[in-house]
């Protein structure tokens, strides 16, 4: 295989399947339910469903894309075939960039939980050597990294069960319902679905591999939605588990709410294997979000979005190295420089722009499955421009500063980069 060849499909739907719950529990479980518990108090589960049914339309879209344009590049590749090359573009930069602070974060979280009272310069160096040791796990080729999502997925779901049984069958040893709880208006429960959407927005991972995906006609349309479905329910139990064993408040407040309703029941023992269990599920998560933005680099690298250089694929391994070397060292960067408190709102709004694109583009297909993709393109505005005002603010600062780069480059020349 020489340098800029194509990729190798190895990926089957039990595996396609366990990419994307790597990506939704690591992200969802252990980052996003104290924000939206923030906003949306009790009516947490409004949020959460709000939230399902929109990443439902989006996976919908997705998936018939994915099947239609087996390529590496997701809603790059799907809104350049059926809107026109600025939106597959816009579509791209939206989830590069967005994908990238989402990377940062998760490594943040290991990081924080795995050796909470690090301080400089050694938190930094720490963040640095678990962006490395998974970036150089992806160079090993996608095979591995399918292998040790699955690992680590199945490990976390198991610690997850200890931690709903010991809340459920553990009691609550103090109170754990403060103050006044949180009533918010409709404002609140939309912003907390549309954070609580980055929590499932892992089933794109599934979709950006669609070039190493075996018969993906068949294994993406097949493997989306069982991801997702399992992500629903592993989040429906937890945020019904939370909000009886916390309280709103205490669950928004909370830093890691899952150890601290655990901490809380006579099966405080579990505590422990729960802090555990954060740490590999953000490891996971990180290892297949770096996995789905460096193929989307790439595809926008084919086309010259990007420099070519990024376009190499490794003979031996058949990854497309360069670009999972480049995206590793970005998130390095932020990860051991940048206090990232807001980066789930700013990914969440350059995530939900990419889905809008992702159904917008759904529309064109024949036949029309109108009613899903309509839904699923309204829903991702609305959602948007719910989140916090810094979020929004940032988050169309960014995509317009990338509006204006492919408009620099149109008009100086396809060789820019």
């Amino acid at each position: 295989m020489d340098e800029t060849g194509t990729l190798i499909r190895r990926i089957g739907t039990r595996d396609a399947v366990f990419i994307g719950l790597g990506s939704m529990i690591g992200a969802g479980v252990f980052v996003a339910f104290a924000p939206a518990a923030r906003a949306a108090g009790a009516w947490l589960p409004a949020g959460l469903a709000i939230a399902a049914v929109i990443a439902y339309c989006n996976a919908t879209s997705s998936a018939r894309l994915a099947a239609r344009y087996p390529a590496s590049g997701g809603t790059y590749v799907y809104g350049r075939e059926r809107l026109g090359e600025f939106w597959g573009y816009l579509a791209g930069w939206g989830f590069v960039v967005g994908k990238t602070a989402s990377c940062a974060a998760m490594t943040l979280t290991v990081v924080t939980y795995a050796a909470p009272g690090l301080g400089q310069p050694w938190r930094s160096l720490f963040a640095v050597a678990v962006v490395a040791a998974l970036t150089g796990l992806n160079y090993r080729g996608v095979q591995r990294s399918a292998f040790a999502t699955r690992l680590i997925v199945s490990i976390t779901l198991t610690i997850l069960a200890l931690a709903v049984a010991a809340m459920l069958f553990g009691g609550t040893l103090r109170s754990g319902t403060p103050g006044t709880a949180v009533t918010p208006g409709v404002g609140g429960v939309l912003e907390s679905a549309g954070l609580l959407f980055f929590a499932f927005a892992g089933y794109a991972r599934i979709a950006t591999l669609g070039e190493e995906v075996r018969d993906p006609a068949r294994t993406i349309p097949r493997a989306v939605p069982i991801a997702l479905g399992l992500a629903l329910v592993v989040y429906a139990v937890l945020a019904f588990v939370l909000l009886r064993q916390l309280g709103p408040e205490l669950l928004g407040r909370g830093a890691d709410p899952i150890a601290e309703g655990v901490e809380i029941s006579s099966w405080s023992w579990v505590t422990p294997l729960v802090r555990v269990g954060a740490v590999l599920a953000a490891l996971g998560s990180l290892l297949a979000l770096v996995l789905g933005v460096s193929r989307t680099t790439l595809a926008m690298a084919r086309d010259g979005h990007l420099p070519r250089y990024l376009t190499a694929v490794h003979p031996r391994f058949g990854v497309p190295h360069r670009a999972e070397m480049t995206v590793g060292v970005v998130v390095a960067l932020l990860a051991s420089t940048l206090d990232l408190r807001g980066a789930i709102g700013f990914s969440s709004f350059a995530v939900l722009a990419y889905y809008a694109v992702t159904n917008a583009s759904a529309l064109t297909l024949r036949p029309v499955r109108r009613v899903v993709a309509v839904l699923g393109l309204l829903g991702c505005a609305v959602l948007a421009f719910s989140l916090p005002a810094v979020s929004v603010l940032t988050g169309s600062g960014v995509l317009a500063v990338g509006a204006l780069g492919y408009a620099i480059r149109r008009r100086f020349g396809a060789n820019v980069c």
